[in-house]
């Protein structure tokens, strides 16, 4: 696990000390925290747990029960490829392979580069469009390979230029 810089532990306490008195404010420092860093480092999860009265162990769980929460920094660009059985009756299958081919990142892991990270997931909630990814947060239905590789190499193309 890397050290947090000074910059994220003032990020962690700002969130906490903003929300603590709030109903409920576990679930909302998370989102909070994620927001800002990315990711919900351990010590955001300890912070958290002082400040609410809840265990640490507890505040891992709900981060752990939620799949929009992640303890792993991601990458700059963010693939998601839904593997629900609609999408994957209808190909996502090929649209994961083809862009760990062009990335370099495992499943459910960051290339190592840094630049993309490749997430499988079960539902998108858009099966009638299936088979759908989502890529920087842009939903793409009926996605074919050929559309992920063409999304990936203008990534590609962008982090070059810049």
């Amino acid at each position: 696990m890397k050290e947090l810089s000074g910059e994220s532990l003032k990020t962690i306490d700002e969130v906490v000390a903003r929300h603590k008195d709030d109903k409920g404010p576990v679930i909302v420092m998370l989102h909070e925290v994620q927001d800002n860093l990315g990711y919900i480092p351990f010590e955001a999860m300890e912070k958290i747990g002082a400040a609410t009265g809840t265990s640490v162990a507890e505040v891992f769980g709900v981060v752990n029960f939620y799949a929009g929460f992640t303890t792993e920094p991601k990458g700059k660009h963010v693939i998601n490829v839904c593997l629900g059985t609609a999408c994957y009756v209808k190909g996502s299958q090929a649209l994961i392979d083809k862009a760990m081919e062009l990335t370099g990142a495992k499943i459910n892991k960051t290339s190592a580069d840094g630049i993309f990270s490749l997430d499988a997931t079960r539902c998108l909630g858009a099966c009638g469009l299936a088979p759908v990814c989502v890529v920087d947060g842009k939903v793409i239905g009926q996605c074919t390979a050929a559309r992920v590789e063409e999304e990936i190499k203008k990534i590609m193309h962008e982090e070059h230029m810049n």
